[in-house]
């Protein structure tokens, strides 16, 4: 499988990645032969958050005895320095490891405060400088705050909404500028998009954007090592499938921003 860089982490990480949210709503043994699917398939990169209930345990059970051979980021929605690095201790024990790839403050409403010490940006800090972690990011629903903490410099990678029905390639090309890896989340515009091989070959136009599949069932996962298996590429027909998504549900996606609450209807 072909792998992308993640920005100036230099993470090699692969064109179809694992968001392990979903792996919270199926049993403990299933979730680990999907994983073990995933890592035999290829697939070298798995995010997850302290937030999605027992995803950490689940990966801890699988990827213990092949740590080095993988690359995990976590998140936490700490709004202190205390808070961020007793979460991260928490998702350590969880995931059976000493350190992550990529520690992600989660959903930001605002870039953190540099003037306050007790900034969860400087948990950040303090975690890597105590090798918990090897580079840090933002995750975020909202633009403006995507856009600010990618041109302040500070952080390694951005996770932030993206799909074919919602494509910010604006934003990415902010993030290839400024160096910094670019994760996509909702990728599927939380299960809007049902073709495997329409939401692979969007990805294809971007080198420097990873998406995380959010994935719960083994057929999900094949059909996406099935796209890199046949090189799957964006042709004709795919960018009609594309088109006819676009009109069908661009107005019906959610990236979570919150900017329509309270909801006045």
């Amino acid at each position: 499988m072909k792998r992308k860089q993640l920005g100036r982490t230099g993470l090699m990480v692969t064109e179809n990645s694992f968001g392990a949210l979903p792996i919270q709503r199926i049993d403990k043994q299933s979730a680990v032969e999907l994983l073990h699917m995933a890592y035999d398939g290829g697939i070298n990169y798995y995010d997850t958050a302290r937030a999605y209930t027992d995803s950490e345990e689940k990966l801890g059970e699988a990827f213990h005895d092949r740590r080095e051979k993988i690359v995990i980021s976590t998140k936490s929605q700490g709004k202190t320095k205390e808070q961020v690095l007793a979460d991260l201790d928490t998702s350590l024990k969880q995931l059976r490891t000493d350190y992550v790839d990529i520690l992600q403050l989660h959903n930001i409403p605002a870039v953190p405060d540099l003037e306050d010490e007790n900034s969860p940006y400087y948990a950040l800090v303090e975690a890597k400088k105590q090798g918990k972690c090897r580079f840090i990011g933002v995750t975020s629903h909202r633009r403006n705050v995507a856009e600010q903490a990618v041109k302040t410099g500070l952080y390694d990678t951005l996770q932030f909404p993206v799909s074919h029905i919602s494509p910010q390639a604006d934003l990415i090309q902010l993030c290839a500028e400024n160096d910094v890896g670019f994760i996509a989340m909702k990728a599927l515009s939380g299960g809007l998009i049902t073709c495997a091989q329409a939401a692979y070959a969007f990805f294809q136009q971007f080198p420097n954007a990873v998406p995380i599949w959010g994935i719960q069932k083994k057929e999900e996962l094949q059909q996406f090592l099935d796209c890199a298996a046949q090189g799957i590429t964006l042709t004709p027909e795919l960018e009609q499938v594309i088109e006819k998504d676009r009109k069908e549900l661009a107005g019906n996606f959610c990236r979570g921003c919150g900017y329509c609450m309270p909801c006045r209807e």
